[in-house]
This record gives structure tokens, sequence and C-alpha cells, in this order.
């Protein structure tokens, strides 16, 4: 936990920079920032169900609440429609890994960890609220592409892989979209 604040801490500064540049370089500079990722994500060593469930559902709610302030601050009207799709996809994985994770007695979480509550603080407190959005989601997205990638091969649960596998393709979908606007 003290390693994935430490990189939010690292991060931060360099998407709320980027925002401030006005041109579309910085998503692709952010998307070379996520690689970064925290190390229990980017690393192909299994993490255990309760660790899959929490670290996908603070992604699921970063998600939803970055797109709900989108839709209300975004200035451009790609960035709202990627925001209400992202809204929609996340408001499913949710559903499913909240109906999984029950099944196996592991509540989702109902607050954000911190890496993405520090994202949503920053993203709240920026003057250039598109860019930095977009420079999240590249980060966000690539670091839950890996989560749920890694656990669908190798996770430990069965009730949970399939959940992770549609959450992956989900995931996917989310970077090509966020692609398509550069």
């Amino acid at each position: 936990m003290r390693r994935l604040l430490a990189r939010a801490i690292v991060l931060l500064p360099a998407l709320i920079l980027a925002g401030c540049g006005g041109s579309g370089a910085h998503v692709q500079s952010a998307s070379a920032s996520a690689s970064m990722t925290p190390a229990v994500i980017a690393s192909p060593v299994m993490i255990s169900a309760a660790a899959y469930v929490a670290t996908a559902s603070s992604i699921d709610l970063y998600e939803m609440q970055s797109a709900q302030l989108a839709l209300q601050r975004a200035q451009d009207p790609a960035t709202r429609a990627l925001a209400e799709k992202l809204l929609s996809a996340h408001q499913g994985t949710s559903a499913q890994l909240s109906y999984a994770g029950r099944r196996l007695d592991l509540l989702p979480s109902a607050s954000l960890d911190a890496e993405h509550l520090a994202m949503l603080n920053a993203l709240q407190a920026t003057s250039d609220f598109d860019h930095t959005y977009r420079a999240q989601q590249a980060i966000v997205l690539q670091e839950g592409l890996k989560l749920h990638e890694g656990y669908a091969k190798s996770g430990d649960s069965p009730t949970l892989k399939p959940i992770a596998a549609n959450a992956e393709n989900v995931m996917r979908a989310n970077l090509q979209a966020l692609r398509g606007l550069r």
C-alpha cells in the first residue's frame, strides 16, 4: 500500500504538469508513465482473490466517479462521450465483481484506495480537466488491464477468473476508445 501511495505521489505532479501543455502529447507521455503501475499489478506473481477484489473495486469506483465528474466538467464532447462509455462499462464490471465477490464472502470496497483517491482529488482540482482526465485514463486503464489479464490467467478463484476475463475485454475496449480520441 505504501508503494501505491508513493507512486501516486510521484505521478500526480506529472499528470498536473501534463495537463498544462494544451496539446494531445501529454496523453502519450502519461501512457508511457502507465508502465509504472503498482508492483502488485505489474508483477506476474499471482495475487489473492481478496487482493484482486479490493484492487478491481477501487479501479471501478475511480472510473465511475471520474466519469461522473467528466460528465459535469469536460468541455470536449468527445471526452464526455468517453466518460459515458466508461461509466456504463464500469457500472457493469462493478456489478459483476460485487455479485461474484459476495458469493466468496469478499465484499468489494466502498471506497477508493489511496492511489485512486489522490488521482480523483487531482482531477477535481485541475484547471485543464479534459487533458488531465484523458491522461489519468491512460494510466488507470492500463493498470486495470494488467490486473484483470493477470488474474484471468493465473488467479486462484474459479469464480473470479471469468469476471477478470470479461473485465480485461472491457479494459481493452476502453483503451481503444481512449486511443481513438487522440
